[in-house]
Formats: C-alpha cells, structure tokens, sequence
C-alpha cells in the first residue's frame, strides 16, 4: 500500500476510535525505558505515607509500562486496584496539567494525596502549590482532555515516523 493510501486508511481507522480509548494508555516513563514513576513504588505513597524506590524484583505491567514496587505485597495491591493506586493524569505533572501543558519530568518525591488520589509533580514546590493553590486541582481536571489530545497527537506524530512504508 503506498503511502498516501497507508496515511488515509490510517485516519479513517482512527476517527472511529475515540480518544479516551487511546489516552487510557498514556503512562508517563520519562524519557528513556519503559519504567513508570521513575521505578517508585506508587501503593507506598498510600500504605507508608512516603516515597519509597520499588524493586525490579516486584514488577507489574499495566497500561503498557512497568511498575516498581518494595515488595510483593505492595505489587499485589497493585494488581487487583491499580486504578486506586496508579497516579493522576498518568503521572505526568499535576502542576503542568494545571496550566494545560504537558511535563514529562517528574521527581516522585514531589507528590500529594488529594482526595484519595495521587498526583506527582516536577518538583517539591510544585507539589506544594498544588496542594495549596484551592484552583489547581479543577484547572488542571478542566485541562487534562486537551492535554490528553496532546499526547495523542504526540504518539501519532512518533507513530508516523515510524510506519511501515
């Protein structure tokens, strides 16, 4: 198929797929591997109450990422609510959310519990004003489908390179 059919049969395949479906997939690993929250164990932000490193020994794979996790039991929680654990917006920055913008760079020491959810900012700083700013966490709830259409467009950007000619 030449590439200008491949481009089109590619668009009209996508139109019927609605972005929601593709943005559930976005889990922020940063710029290099496949390892989510920088390789943090994100269940000990809610059982130990701190940022805890996981282990390549205790892995998950969801959302098409690994997740680290102190041990086996913290992996296990994981695994059957990962939705209850799994940080906002896919762990990219809550604060950059907030604004509309995506921030890939994290530091997961940077992070809030907020109304039983988890959201990782890019600094300390960050995480603080987040958590303190009352207009932080319905702006960045108002920005986050944009944002999410920016990292679809971003994939498909990177998915065009890369198709098959």
């Amino acid at each position: 198929m030449g590439t200008a059919r491949w481009f089109a049969a590619a668009l009209l395949g996508a139109s019927t797929i609605p972005i929601s479906a593709w943005a559930e997939d976005f889990v922020n690993t940063g710029y290099f591997g496949n390892v989510a929250i920088k390789g943090y164990d994100t269940v000990a932000y809610f059982t130990q109450h701190e940022a805890v490193e996981g282990s390549p020994q205790f892995t998950y794979d969801w959302l098409g990422a690994t997740w680290q996790f102190a041990s086996a039991e913290n992996r296990d929680l994981f695994a059957k609510e990962p939705a209850k654990y799994a940080p906002q917006y896919g762990g990219y920055c809550a604060d950059g959310v907030s604004f509309g913008t995506v921030t890939t760079n994290i530091d997961p020491r940077a992070w809030r519990i907020i109304d039983g959810k988890l959201y990782i900012s890019y600094d300390p700083g960050a995480a603080e004003g987040f958590e303190k700013n009352p207009s932080k966490l319905p702006d960045s709830q108002k920005h986050w489908a944009n944002v999410e259409k920016t990292l679809v467009s971003e994939k498909d950007a990177v998915d065009w390179r890369h198709a098959p000619q």
